[in-house]
Protein backbone atom coordinates (compact mmCIF):
# COMPACT_ATOMS: atom_id res chain seq x y z
CA UNK A 1 0.00 0.00 0.00
CA UNK A 2 1.31 3.44 -0.74
CA UNK A 3 0.38 6.68 0.03
CA UNK A 4 -2.47 8.16 -2.56
CA UNK A 5 -1.29 12.02 -2.17
CA UNK A 6 1.89 13.35 -2.68
CA UNK A 7 4.67 15.33 -0.43
CA UNK A 8 3.41 18.44 -1.78
CA UNK A 9 0.02 17.70 -1.62
CA UNK A 10 0.32 17.23 1.46
CA UNK A 11 2.21 20.06 2.18
CA UNK A 12 -0.06 22.34 0.84
CA UNK A 13 -2.86 20.74 2.39
CA UNK A 14 -1.42 21.31 5.57
CA UNK A 15 -0.57 25.07 4.88
CA UNK A 16 -4.35 25.25 4.59
CA UNK A 17 -5.01 23.93 7.72
CA UNK A 18 -2.49 24.79 10.11
CA UNK A 19 -0.79 27.79 10.95
CA UNK A 20 1.92 28.85 13.22
CA UNK A 21 0.09 29.73 16.66
CA UNK A 22 -1.18 25.78 16.29
CA UNK A 23 1.66 24.53 17.50
CA UNK A 24 2.64 26.76 20.32
CA UNK A 25 3.05 24.83 22.89
CA UNK A 26 0.48 25.92 25.72
CA UNK A 27 2.66 25.13 28.62
CA UNK A 28 6.07 25.63 27.39
CA UNK A 29 6.32 27.68 24.11
CA UNK A 30 10.04 27.80 24.35
CA UNK A 31 11.80 25.49 21.68
CA UNK A 32 14.94 25.23 24.52
CA UNK A 33 14.08 21.99 27.08
CA UNK A 34 15.31 23.94 30.76
CA UNK A 35 15.65 20.77 33.17
CA UNK A 36 15.34 20.95 36.90
CA UNK A 37 12.27 21.94 39.45
CA UNK A 38 11.78 24.44 42.23
CA UNK A 39 9.82 23.97 45.24
CA UNK A 40 5.76 24.75 44.71
CA UNK A 41 4.42 25.55 48.34
CA UNK A 42 1.01 24.22 49.72
CA UNK A 43 -0.28 27.88 49.19
CA UNK A 44 0.88 28.74 46.06
CA UNK A 45 -0.76 25.40 44.70
CA UNK A 46 -4.34 26.22 46.56
CA UNK A 47 -3.60 29.86 45.06
CA UNK A 48 -3.56 28.15 41.38
CA UNK A 49 -6.34 25.63 41.75
CA UNK A 50 -8.76 28.49 43.64
CA UNK A 51 -8.34 30.46 39.99
CA UNK A 52 -8.49 27.34 37.90
CA UNK A 53 -11.77 26.27 39.89
CA UNK A 54 -13.18 30.06 39.65
CA UNK A 55 -12.49 29.87 35.77
CA UNK A 56 -13.14 26.63 34.87
CA UNK A 57 -15.62 25.70 37.83
CA UNK A 58 -17.00 22.52 35.55
CA UNK A 59 -13.61 21.02 34.14
CA UNK A 60 -11.13 22.63 37.10
CA UNK A 61 -10.35 19.13 38.53
CA UNK A 62 -9.33 17.88 35.89
CA UNK A 63 -5.57 18.84 35.85
CA UNK A 64 -4.57 16.73 39.30
CA UNK A 65 -1.99 18.48 41.73
CA UNK A 66 1.37 16.35 40.61
CA UNK A 67 0.45 17.91 37.26
CA UNK A 68 -0.07 21.91 38.04
CA UNK A 69 3.23 21.23 40.37
CA UNK A 70 5.14 19.97 37.37
CA UNK A 71 3.98 22.79 35.45
CA UNK A 72 4.48 25.34 38.29
CA UNK A 73 7.89 23.75 39.92
CA UNK A 74 9.63 24.31 36.36
CA UNK A 75 12.75 26.96 36.01
CA UNK A 76 12.04 30.44 34.15
CA UNK A 77 12.82 29.82 30.30
CA UNK A 78 14.21 33.95 31.13
CA UNK A 79 16.04 33.14 33.90
CA UNK A 80 16.88 29.54 34.34
CA UNK A 81 17.94 30.45 37.85
CA UNK A 82 14.67 30.61 39.21
CA UNK A 83 11.23 29.41 38.91
CA UNK A 84 8.62 30.14 36.36
CA UNK A 85 6.53 33.34 38.05
CA UNK A 86 3.30 31.36 39.92
CA UNK A 87 1.18 34.15 36.97
CA UNK A 88 3.09 32.54 34.46
CA UNK A 89 2.53 29.25 35.34
CA UNK A 90 -1.44 30.01 36.02
CA UNK A 91 -1.12 31.44 32.11
CA UNK A 92 0.18 28.58 30.77
CA UNK A 93 -2.61 26.28 32.70
CA UNK A 94 -5.32 28.75 31.62
CA UNK A 95 -4.27 27.81 27.92
CA UNK A 96 -5.05 24.55 28.51
CA UNK A 97 -8.18 24.39 30.11
CA UNK A 98 -9.41 26.98 27.44
CA UNK A 99 -8.49 24.95 24.78
CA UNK A 100 -10.60 22.22 26.74
CA UNK A 101 -13.39 24.23 26.56
CA UNK A 102 -13.22 25.42 22.83
CA UNK A 103 -12.93 21.56 22.16
CA UNK A 104 -15.52 20.24 24.20
CA UNK A 105 -13.42 17.72 26.12
CA UNK A 106 -15.24 17.77 29.57
CA UNK A 107 -18.35 16.42 27.47
CA UNK A 108 -16.05 13.49 25.72
CA UNK A 109 -16.67 10.86 28.42
CA UNK A 110 -20.21 11.33 28.90
CA UNK A 111 -20.97 11.33 25.14
CA UNK A 112 -19.81 7.60 25.27
CA UNK A 113 -22.56 6.75 27.92
CA UNK A 114 -25.05 8.53 25.25
CA UNK A 115 -23.88 6.38 22.29
CA UNK A 116 -24.14 3.43 24.61
CA UNK A 117 -28.35 4.03 25.51
CA UNK A 118 -30.96 3.77 23.98
CA UNK A 119 -32.38 6.40 21.44
CA UNK A 120 -35.32 7.02 22.90
CA UNK A 121 -33.28 8.37 26.45
CA UNK A 122 -34.77 11.82 27.01
CA UNK A 123 -31.33 13.25 26.42
CA UNK A 124 -31.13 11.66 23.35
CA UNK A 125 -34.15 12.38 22.01
CA UNK A 126 -34.10 16.18 23.21
CA UNK A 127 -30.50 16.76 21.78
CA UNK A 128 -30.36 14.78 18.60
CA UNK A 129 -26.90 16.91 17.22
CA UNK A 130 -25.50 15.79 20.43
CA UNK A 131 -26.34 12.25 19.92
CA UNK A 132 -25.15 12.66 16.35
CA UNK A 133 -21.71 13.15 17.26
CA UNK A 134 -21.75 10.74 20.14
CA UNK A 135 -22.20 8.04 17.37
CA UNK A 136 -20.13 8.95 15.33
CA UNK A 137 -17.56 9.42 18.25
CA UNK A 138 -17.98 5.55 19.71
CA UNK A 139 -18.09 4.50 15.60
CA UNK A 140 -14.10 6.08 15.56
CA UNK A 141 -13.39 4.21 18.68
CA UNK A 142 -15.63 0.48 17.61
CA UNK A 143 -12.66 -0.03 15.32
CA UNK A 144 -10.08 -0.52 18.72
CA UNK A 145 -7.83 0.99 17.04
CA UNK A 146 -6.46 2.61 20.05
CA UNK A 147 -7.03 1.67 23.67
CA UNK A 148 -5.43 1.79 27.18
CA UNK A 149 -3.81 -1.65 28.35
CA UNK A 150 -1.34 -1.99 31.27
CA UNK A 151 1.47 0.57 32.77
CA UNK A 152 5.22 0.97 32.84
CA UNK A 153 7.65 0.05 35.36
CA UNK A 154 7.33 3.19 36.17
CA UNK A 155 3.94 3.73 36.47
CA UNK A 156 2.80 5.15 33.22
CA UNK A 157 -0.36 4.37 31.40
CA UNK A 158 0.43 2.62 28.46
CA UNK A 159 -1.73 4.08 25.06
CA UNK A 160 -1.50 1.08 22.33
CA UNK A 161 -2.36 2.21 18.61
CA UNK A 162 -3.14 -0.36 15.88
CA UNK A 163 -3.10 1.72 12.67
CA UNK A 164 -4.14 -0.98 10.42
CA UNK A 165 -7.58 -0.63 11.99
CA UNK A 166 -7.86 3.11 11.30
CA UNK A 167 -10.40 3.45 8.86
CA UNK A 168 -8.96 4.92 4.94
CA UNK A 169 -11.46 7.55 5.14
CA UNK A 170 -11.88 8.68 8.55
CA UNK A 171 -14.15 11.27 9.87
CA UNK A 172 -11.55 13.60 11.03
CA UNK A 173 -13.80 15.41 13.92
CA UNK A 174 -14.97 11.96 15.00
CA UNK A 175 -11.58 10.63 15.26
CA UNK A 176 -10.10 13.48 16.86
CA UNK A 177 -13.12 13.56 19.65
CA UNK A 178 -12.30 10.31 19.94
CA UNK A 179 -8.75 10.44 20.85
CA UNK A 180 -9.64 13.14 23.44
CA UNK A 181 -12.14 10.77 25.49
CA UNK A 182 -9.50 8.52 25.33
CA UNK A 183 -6.27 10.66 26.77
CA UNK A 184 -8.87 11.52 29.57
CA UNK A 185 -9.64 8.04 30.50
CA UNK A 186 -6.24 7.76 30.53
CA UNK A 187 -5.48 10.51 32.68
CA UNK A 188 -8.18 9.78 35.46
CA UNK A 189 -6.74 6.47 35.74
CA UNK A 190 -2.91 7.33 36.04
CA UNK A 191 -1.54 5.95 39.08
CA UNK A 192 -0.81 8.79 42.19
CA UNK A 193 2.00 11.54 41.10
CA UNK A 194 1.96 9.99 37.46
CA UNK A 195 1.53 12.77 34.85
CA UNK A 196 2.27 11.70 31.53
CA UNK A 197 1.64 8.35 29.51
CA UNK A 198 3.87 6.31 26.96
CA UNK A 199 2.04 5.67 23.50
CA UNK A 200 2.92 2.39 21.57
CA UNK A 201 2.15 2.13 17.76
CA UNK A 202 1.69 -1.29 15.42
CA UNK A 203 2.64 0.58 12.20
CA UNK A 204 3.02 -2.30 9.95
CA UNK A 205 -0.32 -1.40 7.77
CA UNK A 206 -1.42 2.41 8.26
CA UNK A 207 -3.86 4.04 6.32
CA UNK A 208 -2.96 6.64 3.59
CA UNK A 209 -2.09 9.98 5.52
CA UNK A 210 -4.90 12.06 6.15
CA UNK A 211 -3.31 16.01 6.28
CA UNK A 212 -6.46 17.20 8.00
CA UNK A 213 -6.77 14.58 10.54
CA UNK A 214 -2.92 14.96 11.14
CA UNK A 215 -2.84 18.65 11.66
CA UNK A 216 -5.71 18.36 14.33
CA UNK A 217 -4.23 15.46 15.87
CA UNK A 218 -1.23 16.91 16.93
CA UNK A 219 -2.83 20.51 17.44
CA UNK A 220 -4.78 18.27 20.23
CA UNK A 221 -1.81 16.67 21.42
CA UNK A 222 0.51 19.81 21.75
CA UNK A 223 -2.55 22.50 23.17
CA UNK A 224 -4.67 20.38 25.22
CA UNK A 225 -1.94 17.70 26.35
CA UNK A 226 1.13 19.93 26.92
CA UNK A 227 3.83 17.45 28.09
CA UNK A 228 1.85 14.53 28.47
CA UNK A 229 3.33 12.31 26.32
CA UNK A 230 6.16 10.54 27.66
CA UNK A 231 7.77 8.59 24.90
CA UNK A 232 6.13 6.97 21.49
CA UNK A 233 7.13 4.11 20.03
CA UNK A 234 6.43 3.33 16.74
CA UNK A 235 7.34 -0.29 15.00
CA UNK A 236 8.43 -1.16 12.01
CA UNK A 237 8.83 1.72 9.88
CA UNK A 238 6.71 1.93 6.82
CA UNK A 239 7.02 4.30 3.93
CA UNK A 240 3.70 5.93 5.22
CA UNK A 241 4.79 6.57 8.52
CA UNK A 242 8.15 7.95 7.50
CA UNK A 243 6.16 10.32 5.23
CA UNK A 244 4.02 11.36 7.82
CA UNK A 245 7.24 12.15 10.18
CA UNK A 246 8.51 14.14 7.52
CA UNK A 247 5.58 16.19 7.39
CA UNK A 248 4.69 16.49 10.97
CA UNK A 249 8.17 16.74 12.62
CA UNK A 250 9.33 20.50 11.58
CA UNK A 251 6.11 21.66 12.86
CA UNK A 252 6.52 19.95 16.36
CA UNK A 253 7.77 21.58 19.62
CA UNK A 254 11.41 20.20 19.74
CA UNK A 255 10.74 18.36 23.29
CA UNK A 256 7.70 16.78 21.81
CA UNK A 257 9.76 15.42 18.31
CA UNK A 258 12.54 13.75 20.73
CA UNK A 259 9.91 11.83 21.97
CA UNK A 260 8.91 9.90 19.05
CA UNK A 261 10.86 6.93 18.28
CA UNK A 262 10.77 4.70 15.27
CA UNK A 263 12.23 1.05 15.53
CA UNK A 264 11.93 -2.27 13.31
CA UNK A 265 9.72 -5.00 15.08
CA UNK A 266 13.07 -6.85 16.33
CA UNK A 267 14.36 -3.58 18.09
CA UNK A 268 11.44 -2.62 19.83
CA UNK A 269 11.15 -6.03 21.64
CA UNK A 270 14.32 -5.63 24.25
CA UNK A 271 12.87 -1.95 24.26
CA UNK A 272 9.20 -3.24 25.64
CA UNK A 273 10.77 -5.78 28.14
CA UNK A 274 12.87 -2.69 29.79
CA UNK A 275 9.82 -0.83 29.73
CA UNK A 276 6.22 -2.98 30.46
CA UNK A 277 5.64 -2.97 33.92
CA UNK A 278 5.34 -7.43 33.77
CA UNK A 279 8.47 -7.42 31.03
CA UNK A 280 7.94 -9.91 28.35
CA UNK A 281 5.04 -11.27 29.18
CA UNK A 282 3.15 -7.81 28.38
CA UNK A 283 4.19 -7.68 24.74
CA UNK A 284 1.34 -8.00 22.65
CA UNK A 285 1.01 -11.33 20.29
CA UNK A 286 1.66 -8.35 17.48
CA UNK A 287 5.10 -7.96 18.49
CA UNK A 288 5.94 -11.38 18.98
CA UNK A 289 5.13 -11.85 22.56
CA UNK A 290 2.69 -13.56 24.62
CA UNK A 291 0.03 -11.05 25.67
CA UNK A 292 -3.15 -11.65 23.78
CA UNK A 293 -4.52 -8.05 23.08
CA UNK A 294 -6.87 -9.42 20.77
CA UNK A 295 -9.11 -11.26 24.07
CA UNK A 296 -9.98 -7.59 25.31
CA UNK A 297 -9.78 -5.14 22.42
CA UNK A 298 -10.38 -7.54 19.25
CA UNK A 299 -11.60 -6.35 15.77
CA UNK A 300 -14.99 -4.74 15.25
CA UNK A 301 -16.48 -7.62 13.78
CA UNK A 302 -16.05 -10.15 16.69
CA UNK A 303 -17.52 -7.25 18.93
CA UNK A 304 -20.97 -7.54 20.30
CA UNK A 305 -22.89 -4.16 21.24
CA UNK A 306 -22.15 -3.02 24.77
CA UNK A 307 -25.57 -1.65 25.64
CA UNK A 308 -28.62 -0.75 23.84
CA UNK A 309 -26.64 1.86 21.17
CA UNK A 310 -23.59 1.77 18.76
CA UNK A 311 -20.87 1.04 21.03
CA UNK A 312 -19.37 -2.14 20.48
CA UNK A 313 -15.93 -1.26 21.87
CA UNK A 314 -14.98 -2.87 25.62
CA UNK A 315 -14.76 0.81 27.08
CA UNK A 316 -15.95 0.15 30.03
CA UNK A 317 -13.64 -2.96 30.40
CA UNK A 318 -10.84 -0.94 29.26
CA UNK A 319 -11.22 1.75 32.23
CA UNK A 320 -11.96 -1.18 34.69
CA UNK A 321 -8.94 -2.81 34.10
CA UNK A 322 -6.95 0.22 33.73
CA UNK A 323 -8.07 1.02 37.41
CA UNK A 324 -7.15 -2.45 38.93
CA UNK A 325 -3.62 -1.58 37.31
CA UNK A 326 -3.26 1.93 38.65
CA UNK A 327 -4.59 0.45 42.36
CA UNK A 328 -2.01 -2.07 42.24
CA UNK A 329 0.68 -0.65 40.96
CA UNK A 330 -0.24 2.07 43.90
CA UNK A 331 -0.06 -0.70 46.30
CA UNK A 332 2.96 -2.12 45.58
CA UNK A 333 4.78 1.33 45.39
CA UNK A 334 3.64 3.10 48.76
CA UNK A 335 6.44 5.04 49.17
CA UNK A 336 7.38 5.49 45.55
CA UNK A 337 7.97 8.86 45.06
CA UNK A 338 5.84 11.37 42.74
CA UNK A 339 7.03 11.82 39.28
CA UNK A 340 5.74 15.72 39.66
CA UNK A 341 8.34 17.15 37.48
CA UNK A 342 9.27 13.93 35.58
CA UNK A 343 9.35 14.85 31.92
Amino acid sequence: MTANVSAQDATNAISDVANDDDFKDAVEEEEVEVDGAFPVSPEELSIIRAELACEFPEDYDYLSDAYVLSVASKPYSKDPTVRRPLEYSMEKLSHVMEWRQEEGAPEMIDLVALANGPESAPEAVENPEKLAKAKAMVYSLNSGSMYWHGLTKDGRPVLWLRTNRKPWYPDVDAEVNALIAMADAGIKCMPEGITDFVCVSESSSPPPPNPTFMIKMLKALVKGYPDRLNLLLSAPVSSIVQFVMNLLLPLMPGRLANKVVLMDVEGIKPKLVDLLLHGEEDIPKFFGGPADHDAYYPDESYCPNRGEGTLKFDWYGMVERLEKAKKEFEANNPKEEKKEGSS
